[in-house]
């Protein structure tokens, strides 16, 4: 649940005006945020919850900033062409590529991760070095190379917050942990 809900929550949360009162509204929301599935029939997550996505993959809008999450439901996904071939897709549109705990064993059989460092799950880092092609990092929370990778479950909050700075400035990343009372560390990222 959190591979997705935790980045979800930092880009619907994030404003470009600072403050409580500006999270009543979208005006100065810089990011639209969806979900994606291959139907928009509900998903059963972890726990029971259902998750409910607001597209399909045939009617998904263009994405500047794909966001893969992980999770359990990824490995029957690996030999899934349809949601393979939707994953290639919509990274060929989008600005950035990005992926959660063991997303990244999706983007890796996508070939997005084709000749770069990666990182996943500490439990799914062999796994990961299954894909001869991809340079496997045991050891950091957040890699940027081109594709941006997070370790496990809560490292995709970091990455969120990474993305934020990268494309609305460090302030507004800063302002938007201070709203939902996250503590930034100061993330080495590697790149």
């Amino acid at each position: 649940m959190l591979d997705f809900a935790g980045p979800f929550e930092v880009f619907s949360r994030t404003r470009l005006v600072p403050g409580p009162a500006s999270r009543r509204d979208e005006a100065s929301a810089p990011f639209r945020v969806v979900t994606v599935a291959r139907t928009r029939a509900s998903v059963r997550a972890a726990g029971g919850l259902a998750v409910t996505p607001h597209h399909g993959f045939d009617d998904a809008p263009a994405i500047d900033v794909l966001f893969v999450p992980g999770g359990w439901g990824t490995r029957p996904l690996l030999d899934d062409a349809e949601t393979i071939a939707w994953i290639v897709r919509a990274a060929a549109r989008a600005e950035l590529v990005c992926s959660v705990c063991t997303g990244a064993l999706l983007l890796a059989r996508a070939g997005l991760l084709a000749g770069k460092r990666a990182t996943t799950h500490w439990g799914a880092l062999d796994l990961l070095a299954t894909f001869p092609d991809v340079r496997v990092d045991r050891e950091a929370r957040v890699v940027d190379e081109g594709v941006l990778t997070s370790a496990g479950v809560a490292c995709g909050i970091d990455l969120a917050f990474h993305v934020v700075e990268r494309l609305c400035g460090r302030e507004v990343a800063d302002e938007t942990a201070h709203y939902i009372e996250y503590r930034r560390t100061d993330l080495r990222v590697a790149v």
